[in-house]
């Protein structure tokens, strides 16, 4: 492979990085299916690493990666469907296809190319014959045993001696993670330099303080000069006008080195502003040298689908991070290659609508309100909305009533989700269902997001929003338990007080109305698992995280402001923190984490799901009704749970409510109530189970617990009051009164 221009030289280095990373991650699923052949969660990864190496090596123009990933990925697809297991045979054959990534990644000579296209060659006859459930080619087995990789996988690559040219600049190879410390050490130059402000201002609070000693000074010799108590005798006076003469002295020193100290504190901080822009400079890299075989890309796609299509890039100049770059190339892949199959349309159907044949494809980065956003956009046919509402409920992802319901945004959404194909038949571009996904999990990884929209016959845009760099993040910095919190912006979708008249229980849950919709309360105390939150005053500092269905507000202690934080990342030894993503330093030098948002919503939804979520301002609730009498209602029915709870609340009493009877049982376990009114039929957990384990429990037994049920037989009542129940009301006969009287007989009056 001679005379390769340094563009694609420069693609063929990356490639074999990621080809690299593959291979480890393929070796590590396959050891891991040799225990465990069916286990989904691996085997899915494998096929995803595989279906990615095969975008890349698409990408470069490696055909021999390609065939072997695809060989490799179909594998992995036949064992997910179950046509094969992965038992020994297929890990060794296996294992010997991830030697030959390495070696693909790797080889650059005409002969060693050679070489390799036969051992693929063989690879691939096997594995298909295997797959298909054919006796494998015993000369193509032997052939793969002798596979070595041509260097280890962790050798580092030789590096390139460039001559020195007097008329250029100078260029030098430095390792990444050099430029990682330089960037850190910057970082924290740049905070101890801000350090100077708070100081200086509390040596401004010092001359203050001395200003006002001398004036005291004043006052005092004046008071002395013309009372009329007996002269100060001549060493008194001496005294007190060296005293007078030493603060003056104190407080000329004190203003002039205030003055050198506010000159320093300004050197000082741009200086390391200065350093601090430079070594970030050094990490970035123009968004061109992301997109160099894309346009080829583009164009192999759309001819082996027999469509004509123009790849736009715009924006090649923009400044992106190097970590980003590099997570950037196969989600950018994924989108460029569902853009041509999924987006633009045939020739002939574009002359039928009055397009051009030619179809366009557009990929733009640009700078935006301290953003990084790329876009991926067509003018092709956009989403045809009727069939994706069919494949979701095809795919049992909802009913035909709720799909029909369904927003145009709230439909897109699922696009994104693990799995999804609107595709029945699966080609080399699309139909596995990881293409959207792959491209969600890469941008939440940088804590960024991505959004979606359409217009019918206009084409689909895809747009990332991603952070300008990984080492500094904007935060809204938040107390909770004391301790600060930094909030990524580009999570945080509003802030704001709230006031607790807004808060209301529905569905056992405290929501609020936000935008039109209600948005469930959860305390950042309860998430992080601090000391128990307590509402200083009936104003509420809420932070609304998430998106859609998926929102909540999150309730925290104070608001301390918005900070640019250099992130420092936590000791790998540490694992995943859970709810954490980094640390970073405030001005003052003061440490902080900084919140992983993603964690924080998968938080809330397990508190949710497991009934254990608490409510906000309860203890503030209970100190004001603490004569109330407190009852738990219990029933699966939105419908009777409002009602009984209403006619409760409207005769005075503290009403609490659960969805079922899980629900009812986590609730009180966890909080102080005088009676409890259950169903009987309910998911989960029934109303005869929950009063017997009520009952039996030797904290609870002495509750009283009221059945109110459908069922008015007089084996149902027996069940019930065998069960422990103390008092039995069928909904069909009771009216209010009824209810209400049947409350007192056991508890009394609501207000004790």
């Amino acid at each position: 492979m001679t005379n390769i221009d340094p563009g694609r030289s420069s693609l063929l280095e990356l490639f074999q990085e990621e080809a690299r990373g593959q291979a480890q991650i393929l070796s590590d699923g396959l050891i891991a299916l040799e225990r465990a052949p069916r286990d989904p969660v691996t085997l899915e990864a494998s096929m995803r690493a595989a279906h990615s190496l095969k975008g890349a090596a698409r990408v470069v123009g490696v055909p021999l990666g390609v065939t072997l990933a695809h060989v490799m990925e179909d594998c992995f697809v036949a064992a997910q469907e179950g046509r094969v297991v992965l038992d020994a045979g297929y890990i060794d054959m296996l294992l010997r296809g991830v030697d030959l990534i390495v070696q693909i990644g790797e080889a650059r000579e005409a002969d060693a190319q050679t070489t390799l296209e036969r051992e693929v060659d063989a690879f691939v006859e096997g594995l298909n014959a295997r797959i298909e459930g054919h006796a494998a080619h015993d000369d193509a087995l032997d052939l793969s045993r002798e596979l070595t990789l041509t260097k280890p996988l962790d050798e580092t690559p030789e590096p390139v001696q460039t001559p020195s040219r007097t008329n250029e600049t100078r260029m030098l190879r430095v390792r990444a993670d050099t430029l990682d410390r330089l960037l850190s050490h910057s970082g924290e130059s740049l905070v101890e330099s801000r350090w100077l402000k708070p100081f200086s201002q509390s040596m401004l609070r010092v001359k203050r303080i001395q200003h006002d000693a001398n004036r005291a000074l004043e006052r005092l010799h004046e008071t002395l000069t013309e009372s009329n108590a007996a002269p100060l005798d001549a060493r008194a006076h001496a005294a007190l006008d060296e005293v007078r003469r030493l603060a003056e002295q104190a407080h000329r020193q004190l203003s002039e080195r205030l003055a050198e100290l506010e000159n320093f504190d300004r050197r000082s901080t741009h200086l390391a502003q200065q350093i601090y822009d430079e070594a970030l400079a050094c990490r970035m890299r123009p968004f061109v040298d992301a997109t160099g075989g894309f346009a080829r890309m583009v164009r192999d796609v759309a001819r082996g689908l027999g469509k004509d299509v123009r790849l736009v890039i715009a924006g090649e100049t923009t400044q992106v991070d190097r970590d980003i770059l590099d997570l950037l190339d196969a989600p950018l892949g994924h989108l460029l290659r569902n853009a041509v199959d999924h987006g633009i349309e045939p020739p002939a159907l574009r002359r039928a609508l009055g397009k051009p044949e030619t179809g366009t494809i557009t990929l733009d980065a640009r700078h935006s309100a301290g953003s990084l956003f790329i876009s991926v956009s067509d003018d092709g046919a956009g989403v045809d909305l009727d069939a994706l509402r069919r494949a979701v409920v095809r795919k049992n992802l909802a009913s035909d009533d709720t799909a029909a319901r369904l927003t145009e945004a709230e439909l897109l959404e699922f696009l994104f989700l693990p799995g999804f194909s609107m595709r029945d038949a699966v080609t080399d571009v699309s139909g596995r269902g990881v293409g959207l996904d792959a491209v969600q999990d890469v941008v939440r990884q940088v804590r960024g997001s991505v959004r979606v929209t359409q217009e019918t016959h206009a084409g689909t845009r895809i747009a990332l929003q991603l952070p300008l760099t990984l080492s500094v993040i904007r935060s809204l910095i938040v107390e909770v338990a004391g301790e600060p919190y930094g909030l990524p912006l580009a999570h945080v979708a509003r802030t704001l007080v709230l006031p607790a008249s807004a808060i209301d229980v529905l569905e056992g849950q405290q929501h609020f109305s936000f935008d039109g919709k209600r948005v469930g309360l959860v305390t950042a105390h309860q998430i992080l698992q601090t000391a128990a939150f307590e509402a200083a005053s009936d104003a509420l500092n809420v932070v609304v995280i998430g998106q859609g269905a998926a929102s909540y507000g999150i309730v925290v202690d104070r608001f301390l402001g918005e900070r640019m934080l250099v992130v420092q990342p936590l000791d790998k030894r540490l694992g995943k923190v859970r709810n954490i993503a980094a640390g970073a330093l405030m001005e003052n030098g003061d440490p902080l984490l900084i919140a992983d948002l993603d964690d924080w919503l998968r938080s809330v939804e397990k508190l949710v799901g497991s009934g254990e979520l608490g409510r906000v301002g309860a203890n503030a609730s209970r100190s004001r009704v603490a004569s109330a009498k407190r009852v738990l209602v219990v029933d699966d029915s939105l419908t009777v749970r409002e009602l009984e709870r209403k006619l409760l609340a409207s005769r005075g009493y503290d009403v609490s409510v659960a969805v079922d009877g899980m629900d009812g049982w986590n609730a009180v376990r966890g909080e102080r109530f005088d009676l409890v009114i259950t169903d009987i039929d309910m998911p989960r957990l029934d109303g005869i189970e929950l009063v017997t384990l009520i009952k039996r429990d030797a904290q609870l037994g002495a509750l009283p617990v009221m059945i109110v049920s459908y069922k008015d037989r007089a084996e149902d009542r027996q069940r019930g009051l065998d069960a422990g129940a103390d008092y039995y009301l069928a909904k069909g006969s009771f009216h209010d009164q009824a209810l209400i009287d049947a409350v007192r007989d056991l508890i009394g009056e609501a207000k004790s």
